[in-house]
């Protein structure tokens, strides 16, 4: 029987979980340390903060961001106004046809009741994934990073996310980024602690970058 899901929900889970990272892997501690206090940064609960992550498929931060604020300035990031809308509307926000459709998609599971985003955050982790990446576009990338930010289960880790590709790559001294599979092996050694793993490696994204923590997905 599968266990509820662990969360990350306060600043004081977060340090825990750090704690049990440096434990699991020391070679992390000195990005830890050059890290200072890492946030505690969660995307909007309920469906705006899965439509934020869906937005930001495949488009730059500075894209995601410019759609993003055009649908909030129409009242469309929750899932009633989101299922009404219409392709016109849809082009004037700057989502492509496949965008539309996926937000739709989801819009229309919640409001159906076919996907319950507050179960979910309580869901184990494989169940919670899985039914998320049902949904008409919904892939890989999105469920993970909107369980971790969104939902803030603690053993999550997006493998194919280029950031943490690009950190791991500088960390762990790797010749070229790691990849699919491969990184998702790597990141199973840091299991149960995968998704402070994660934030941990995007902060270091960050300061190596010189880009500000939002560089991540967050609106």
């Amino acid at each position: 029987m599968s266990l509820p899901a662990r969360r990350l929900v306060t600043t004081a889970d977060l340090e825990t979980a750090l704690d049990a990272l440096m434990r699991i892997d020391p070679r992390l501690e000195p990005i830890r340390a050059a890290a200072g206090v890492l946030p505690l940064r969660h995307l909007p609960e309920g469906f705006a903060g899965l439509a934020f992550v869906i937005v930001s498929q495949m488009v730059s931060r500075a894209a995601a961001t410019a759609i993003w604020q055009r649908m909030e300035a129409a009242e469309a990031t929750g899932a009633a106004r989101l299922a009404q809308s219409s392709p016109q509307e849809h082009r004037a926000w700057g989502l492509s046809r496949a965008k539309a459709a996926s937000l739709t998609a989801a819009a229309e599971a919640c409001l159906t009741g076919h996907l319950d985003l507050k179960a979910l955050a309580v869901a184990p982790a494989e169940q919670a994934f899985s039914a998320l990446t049902r949904l008409r576009g919904i892939g890989p990338w999105t469920a993970e990073v909107y369980l971790l930010l969104g939902l803030g289960h603690a053993d999550i880790f997006p493998a194919g996310d280029v950031a943490l590709q690009a950190a791991a790559q500088d960390v762990l001294g790797l010749a070229s980024r790691p990849k699919g599979p491969d990184f998702a092996e790597i990141a199973k050694g840091w299991s149960p602690e995968r998704s402070v793993a994660a934030r941990l490696l995007w902060a270091h994204y960050a300061r190596i970058k010189a880009a500000p923590l939002s560089a991540v997905p967050l609106p």
